[in-house]
């Protein structure tokens, strides 16, 4: 009994043995493969060298060390640790750490990153130069955090589509990206968080700083056909720019183009434009009609702020669908513009709600049931000043420039019809005050095609039974 029990342990320790040196076998082979790709990978066009080269065999971890790449061209890459976490065929994690690029001449780093992870990549090792099938690219998540990039580079130039940035200098930052679901043809989401940036007479740029709180996308496909793209939203929060071409703020840009949900658009919050920074900016010889235009928007105050909403929804009814549209402008001591839509349409065999808006060509197919538009333009104080200012330009009293302008809607009026007499005419009567608000009311025929508009678009009004009022 006893020979038994002792064979059987020795047994267990030859297979724990073998298990352990078929292990051994498996992290050895790991560290070669990842030798051998990271060669593979910058051995062309240029010098590598490697640190230390290991694997860890409890945690399942191949490392490589202080990886040294001298291109041709002058710029050196450097990263500090090149880690592959998991099943090297199928990792959970590759991680860089470290990594810089630098001019070896000037010893100029052009680019930092403190440390990018790709959750479940579909390689250990991405090759530059070999041509892989769709579905050997992809990551499931991304994170990249600490980057910096110097603006006046080659490096840059390429990064920003061949934007001459060579000149001056200029530094970029983001503290993180944040990714999901990337391939060769689609981003699941992206997101970039602490962007700022500062040039000092960086060619086509000048001078000046920029920050920007976030920027996130999602459903964004098509990326590798020109014209293919397709984005199905965008929130971009609290950018500030000021330069000399631009001096100003937004603090919401919300784009939804995802329309197969029945609905999408884009809203546009606190726009702020510092116009008076901007003159001030401007070459001297410019700066006098600025300032009249500036005080024409602005009432004098130089700060131009606007809002503004696209909003569009689609609604299924029975055989026929109804789009609406919810349209607003409004610039502060300005003017307000409303466009709202009600247009029912028998859409195309095969057009989808989602093809209705992302595509406006299947107008050119659909057939017309009717419907309605009102176009709705409210004053506040654009217009008392633009006839200041058109009068003191001609020279002559607003009132005799007020009279002028109702002649010559008058005269146009008669070239073009009662309806476009109308609405001129209610425009002159912005101009003097008469009143403060212009609608303009439009009701389809029970069906019609574009392409009867198109034939003949002089008698458009008349067939859109147009109506205009001024309050």
């Amino acid at each position: 009994m006893h020979s038994l029990r002792h064979q059987a342990t020795r047994l267990g320790q030859m297979l724990t043995f073998a298990t352990l040196m078929a292990a051994c076998g498996v992290a050895a082979a790991d560290a070669e493969r990842l030798e051998a790709d990271l060669r593979a990978l910058f051995g062309e066009g240029g010098t590598l060298s490697l640190g230390e080269v290991s694997s860890a065999m409890l945690r399942s971890r191949t490392t490589a060390e202080d990886i040294v790449f001298e291109a041709e061209e002058g710029e050196r890459l450097l990263i500090e640790r090149y880690i592959v976490s998991g099943d090297y065929d199928a990792p959970d994690e590759v991680t860089l750490e470290g990594i810089r690029i630098e001019d070896s001449l000037t010893e100029l780093t052009l680019m930092s990153v403190d440390r990018l992870v790709l959750g479940e990549p579909s390689r250990a090792v991405f090759p530059l130069h070999a041509e892989l099938a769709p579905e050997e690219v992809s990551v499931a998540s991304l994170a990249v955090d600490g980057i910096v990039l110097e603006l006046a580079s080659e490096l840059a130039e390429e990064l920003f589509f061949d934007t001459p940035l060579q000149k001056g200098q200029g530094r970029m930052t983001i503290e993180r990206v944040r990714g999901e679901s990337l391939t060769h043809d689609a981003i699941g989401m992206l997101e970039l968080t602490g962007i700022d940036g500062v040039a000092e007479e960086l060619d086509e740029i000048g001078s000046g700083s920029f920050s920007l709180a976030s920027l996130r996308l999602e459903g964004l496909t098509g990326i590798d056909t020109e014209g293919e793209e397709k984005l199905a939203s965008l929130l971009l929060s609290d950018l500030a720019v000021e330069s000399r071409e631009l001096v100003g703020s937004l603090a919401l840009l919300d784009i939804d183009g995802d329309f197969d949900d029945g609905k999408g658009g884009m809203r546009l919050e606190r726009l702020h434009v510092d116009l008076a920074r901007m003159i001030e900016l401007a070459p001297e010889e410019e700066r006098t009609q600025l300032r009249m235009a500036s005080n024409v928007l602005t009432d004098g105050s130089g700060e131009l702020r606007l809002d503004a909403a696209f909003l569009g929804s689609w609604q299924e009814k029975g055989e026929h669908s109804v789009l609406v549209s919810d349209s607003q402008i409004d610039v502060q001591d300005a003017l307000r513009l409303l466009l709202d839509i009600n247009l029912p349409v028998q859409l195309p065999s095969g057009v989808t709600p989602a093809d209705a808006f992302a595509d406006t060509e299947w107008l050119e197919r659909a057939t017309l049931l009717g419907g309605d538009m009102r176009l709705s333009l409210s004053d506040q104080g654009l217009f008392a000043r633009l006839a200041t200012l058109g009068a003191a330009m001609e020279g002559i009293t607003e009132a005799q420039y007020i009279e002028q302008a109702r002649t010559q809607a008058q005269g146009l009026g008669m070239m073009f019809g009662p309806e476009a007499q109308a609405v001129l005419l209610g425009l002159v009567e912005l101009l003097e005050g008469s009143a403060e608000e212009l609608e303009v009311r439009a009701n389809l025929p029970a069906e019609s095609t574009v392409a009867s508009y198109k034939a003949d678009p002089l008698g458009l009004p008349e067939k859109l039974n147009i109506k205009v009022e001024t309050r």
